[in-house]
């Protein structure tokens, strides 16, 4: 991309104001509904808030880590910063689609780039019932909860609760229990990612479920289904040094 225009965005953090005040000074910029590449200044949160917001346009985003973790972006560095984009890495991500009912008869969606989780809202155990493209697969878990991770995701809660961390292009998603407690001993699952999971809450009354699809919350949910929508594309541009692939791959060897 010769002479991309740029746009902006920052997070609150001291860091990441501190970071676009000395871009907005050394190169020209444009608004974000105008630009060819979104250059995020923050965190992965930052990050994704970004991606949410620009799914309609598309846009490639480029982001520079200046928050805490930054898994899902390159190093901060002022200068040369058009060559970098430049001679990037493109990555395509696709997230998971959330259809969640409530017991009041209410349907609500969402879309997660990381993942969608399933969480107890009270002292109680969750009983969930798990199906995978029509067929039962777990007749009940009990646990504080469950989640579907992307691959991008996967390094993300899904590692928090155990899971596998997934290769970019693997086309598989994790399937991973959250403190289970029966049965005890099963681990999760990895599945096509054209799979759809279906969750049935057991006992809704007793046991309340949320289900959390990145920054969208239903609480009270008796069923939900989560899958890949191949429809919906967006582009990450990472360093070519130190692209996600390579990072994900990198993560597994972490002591």
């Amino acid at each position: 991309m010769v002479d991309p225009r740029l746009a902006f965005v920052a997070a609150e953090t001291a860091p990441a104001r501190e970071a676009l005040a000395e871009l907005e000074r050394l190169y020209p910029h444009v608004p974000v509904d105008d630009c060819d590449v979104i250059v995020a200044l923050g965190g992965d949160g930052l990050l994704l808030e970004t991606l949410h917001r620009c799914l309609a346009r598309r846009v490639p985003i480029f982001g520079m880590n200046r928050g805490t973790v930054g898994f899902l972006l390159n190093p901060f560095s002022p200068l040369g910063l058009v060559e970098r984009i430049a001679a990037a890495d493109p990555v395509t991500l696709h997230p998971l689609r959330m259809v969640a009912e409530t017991i009041h008869g209410k349907r609500e969606e969402g879309q997660a780039i990381n993942e969608v989780s399933l969480l107890r809202e009270t002292r109680q155990s969750a009983k969930i019932r798990i199906r995978i493209d029509g067929i039962v697969r777990l007749e009940e878990l009990v646990c504080d909860g469950v989640l579907v991770s992307t691959p991008a995701g996967s390094t993300a809660y899904n590692l928090s609760a155990h899971g596998p961390i997934i290769p970019l292009g693997s086309e598989v998603l994790a399937l991973t229990p959250i403190s289970a407690f029966r049965p005890r001993r099963w681990r999760g699952a990895l599945l096509p990612h054209g799979a759809k999971v279906h969750f049935e809450i057991l006992e809704p009354d007793k046991r309340p479920v949320s289900a959390v699809a990145d920054f969208t919350e239903v609480r009270d949910v008796i069923a939900v289904e989560v899958h890949e929508d191949r429809t919906t594309a967006m582009t990450l541009l990472f360093d070519r040094e130190m692209n996600l692939a390579e990072r994900i791959v990198k993560e597994q060897f972490q002591p």
